[in-house]
């Protein structure tokens, strides 16, 4: 396996939402930063859309419901990598990401849930670096783990090269980000 340098997890704290809808469903006593999540999850389309989406993860959590979770992979498509090169890179990135979900406390139980719930991992295609960083933006904007690999250039592309990005988390959160993006 070919060494890579990879970008460390961060936090990076969540785009404002809408004073007004999160008003709106403060009003229906929906906790601050429960709603805030379900704003960014829903895109500040709506208060309502976001009460949908509070309400209806919570009735899931009270049927003891495990939620789905799933990590993705954004592969730059931009270096034109080979097949074994997007392989080695894609390893490189869940390895990345699982090992900085283990780093923090409050991501551990996330890796627990995505193990347990069949540890779904998904490959997509990605535009060019500038796209990989918009969703990377956008994926820690909703408070996903995200995990950039940067390549060290001994292969197939020049050194520093972004070539795979991976994002974990609840299905219907991640799907915000990655949703419209063609399989590999």
């Amino acid at each position: 396996m070919e060494p890579s340098n990879q970008s460390s997890l961060q936090d990076f704290a969540p785009q404002d939402v809408n004073p007004v809808f999160l008003q709106q469903l403060r009003e229906l006593d929906i906790p601050e930063e429960a709603a805030k999540q379900a704003l960014l999850c829903t895109q500040n389309v709506s208060a309502e859309e976001a009460a949908i989406f509070y309400f209806n993860k919570l009735e899931n959590e009270e049927r003891g419901e495990d939620l789905m979770y799933k990590m993705m992979f954004v592969v730059n498509m931009d270096l034109g990598m080979g097949v074994g090169k997007v392989a080695a890179q894609v390893g490189h990135a869940a390895v990345g990401l699982y090992q900085g979900l283990q780093e923090k406390n409050s991501w551990r139980e996330m890796a627990r849930k995505w193990d347990r719930t069949g540890a779904k991992k998904i490959v997509v295609r990605g535009t060019n670096v500038a796209h990989l960083l918009e969703l990377q933006a956008q994926a820690m904007s909703l408070s996903l783990p995200t995990y950039l690999v940067l390549d060290v250039g001994l292969t197939q592309v020049a050194s520093g090269s972004r070539t795979v990005l991976a994002i974990m988390g609840e299905e219907e959160v991640v799907n915000n980000v990655t949703g419209s993006l063609k399989l590999l």
